[in-house]
């Protein structure tokens, strides 16, 4: 079962089980059962169901032939608004960067004291390689790409060394600050305000990857803060 959010208001309850219900089928491309939804928010299936059609009459999921309730087309018209598109404008240049490295990269933005993955492409040409979850979160204080989001923003008291170089370099290399045994490589992508401060990010278990891949990330962290800019 999903865990609801913490502090959730009884006037929000239902607001909170609808959106974890959306998050739980958009985690599942198979589809799942309206009992699955409901065993993954905790509720009756009469509860689930009633979520379920709800999100299906304004398009966010639909309904298969097998029963199973699957991410909608309304996803992907509210998932372009956000951040002006950034998302969906980043993937050709962070498709070329994974390829031409054979490394998994991603693009992350900081939110609050987080860094958030909005798009991680692994390479089509690589059997085995280190990937996580788009929306994924970590702190923002640790790992290249969180080291290379506070070095987008002004200078802070007592800020760790390594966010004074990345600042000062435009790059930053780290190694187990997230994984154990993973190289990171992060460039901050230049956006205008108000826009959350960006960067590309490179993994691997291999230090050699990373090194070599430095230039290629920061010529491609230029070419999409000129898009986005």
């Amino acid at each position: 079962m999903r865990d609801a959010p913490p502090n959730t208001a009884p006037g929000s309850q239902t607001l909170a089980r609808g959106l974890t219900a959306l998050q739980l089928v958009a985690d599942a491309p198979a589809g799942l059962t309206v009992q699955q939804v409901a065993d993954g928010i905790g509720v009756h299936r009469t509860i689930a169901y009633r979520l379920l059609a709800t999100l299906a009459q304004f398009r966010f999921v639909a309904k298969g032939e097998d029963g199973r309730y699957r991410p909608a087309a309304g996803l992907a018209v509210l998932g372009a608004s956000f951040d002006r598109n950034v998302r969906q404008l980043s993937v050709p240049i962070l498709r070329a960067l994974a390829d031409d490295l054979g490394t998994t990269v991603s693009l992350l933005v900081a939110e609050g004291d987080q860094q958030v993955a909005i798009a991680v492409i692994v390479p089509t040409q690589v059997a085995y390689q280190l990937a996580f979850h788009e929306g994924s979160r970590y702190p923002l204080d640790r790992g290249a790409a969180g080291i290379a989001l506070l070095a987008s923003l002004p200078p802070r008291p007592d800020e760790r060394a390594l966010v004074v170089s990345a600042r000062e370099q435009g790059w930053v290399i780290t190694h187990g600050e997230i994984e154990p045994n993973t190289y990171g490589l992060a460039v901050p992508v230049h956006r205008d305000p108000p826009s959350a401060p960006a960067c590309i990010n490179l993994i691997s278990h291999r230090e050699d990857v990373v090194v070599r891949g430095k230039d290629a990330v920061i010529k491609a962290a230029k070419e999409l803060s000129a898009i986005l800019n």
